[in-house]
């Protein structure tokens, strides 16, 4: 058992015979860095020194529930393609939330784990899971990747938020699909905040305005650093920030100030942190990964309360950021409709399953069905009442 008390695995799994060019991993360690970052399409959640950061800290290792086993196509020496795949012995980490399914298993007498998932560990953001140059080669990871479920011993394999090119490839290799939403904030070319303020209706640019004011007014400040511009102690205090957040809410951190180290070292014009302070001391600190198109928020936590805070350390200091740097896109991360109200636009996010049971595969995929009914609805509502000026 691991130290966060979830269940390790033993590997290796039995899986079915695979062509010469296709390998499994069960680490990036053998794979050139460049080689990989050639195929990661640029996004910082799928770089090698992410991954391997968090296969080497043991935040996503076999210990911890998390054992990488990379599914890889190969020309010769170089790496042609890759999935960012796992063997998972439970279902933390996610943001696509399979509980009820592994209680329906083991209501049923049924064991749910180990199962396969493609993703990227403790980040729900969208990105490629098939990664490949070459579009040949990309399908034949998609049909490689459901052979190998299916010859393996394991209930499922899922693929969380993958892009679409990848999801038509999934989708047409038959496995079921899931609908779900996410908020995020678009670019339209801003030269300033106040410029996007301009386009929201009165009532939401009144509201961000006073909360913004009343952040000033305690007297916060705030300091935007890369991961190269910032100093061990504002990694040290970022860290405490994040573990109290997980206290807050009762769980177990999945990170580690190891992980965190390594990101730094690696990643140091990728890793943004936003640093509040009051009266010379910290108060509050917020972690995104960014690239030249996109950022991500990703993780924040407080020492103390201020009113407003939490939206300037994770919202509007990450626009900010962007209209200055030219990005277009900030996803806000999962769930959270009080983004709608601060310019962050819904936008579906897929999943895809296969699940090896024929009765629970056709049980779930009449849930998925009516539940996929549900989330377009809701879309639909909130775009009735969007945040934005109307310009009729």
């Amino acid at each position: 058992m691991g130290e966060d008390g979830r269940i390790g695995l033993d590997l290796p799994l039995d899986y079915p015979t695979l062509p010469e060019t296709l390998r499994i991993l069960d680490s990036l360690a053998g794979v050139e860095s460049a080689q990989w970052n050639a195929l990661s399409q640029g996004n910082p959640t799928l770089a090698w020194e992410f991954l391997h950061s968090l296969h080497e800290s043991g935040c996503a290792s076999a210990r911890a529930g998390w054992a990488p086993q990379y599914l890889t196509a190969w020309d010769g020496q170089n790496l042609a393609g890759a999935v960012p795949l796992y063997v998972k012995s439970h279902s933390y980490g996610e943001f696509v939330f399979d509980w009820a399914w592994a209680d329906a298993y083991e209501r049923n007498g049924l064991a749910y784990y180990p199962k396969l998932l493609a993703a990227v560990p403790f980040t729900p953001a969208t990105g490629p899971r098939l990664l490949a140059a070459d579009a040949g080669v990309r399908a034949r990871l998609a049909k490689a990747l459901l052979e190998t479920a299916r010859g393996a011993s394991v209930s499922s394999l899922h693929v969380l938020f993958p892009s679409g090119e990848d999801a038509r490839l999934l989708r047409e290799a038959g496995m079921m699909e899931r609908s779900s939403v996410q908020f995020h904030w678009r670019n339209a070319g801003y030269a300033t905040f106040e410029q996007f303020l301009g386009e929201l209706s009165h009532d939401k640019r009144k509201k961000i305005r006073q909360e913004r004011r009343r952040v000033a007014d305690a007297g916060v400040t705030f300091r935007r650093a890369t991961a190269r511009e910032a100093t061990e102690a504002d990694w040290d205090f970022f860290t405490t920030c994040y573990r109290r957040t997980y206290r807050e809410h009762r769980s177990t951190p999945y990170l580690n100030r190891a992980f965190f180290a390594l990101l730094a070292q690696r990643m140091p014009d990728n890793v943004l942190l936003v640093i509040a302070e009051l009266e010379g001391k910290r108060i509050a600190a917020a972690l995104d990964l960014f690239a030249k198109d996109v950022l991500y928020g990703r993780y924040w936590g407080a020492v103390g309360f201020v009113p407003g805070l939490h939206f300037e350390a994770c919202y509007y200091q990450g626009v900010e950021f962007c209209i200055e740097r030219g990005i277009a896109l900030f996803e806000g991360g999962a769930q959270g409709e009080h983004k709608h109200a601060r310019g962050f636009l819904p936008e579906a996010t897929r999943s895809f399953h296969w699940l090896a049971h024929p009765a629970f595969e056709r049980a779930i995929d009449d849930y998925l069905a009516r539940e996929g009914a549900h989330i377009e609805s809701y879309v639909d509502e909130l775009n009735d009442r969007s945040p934005f000026r109307s310009k009729a």
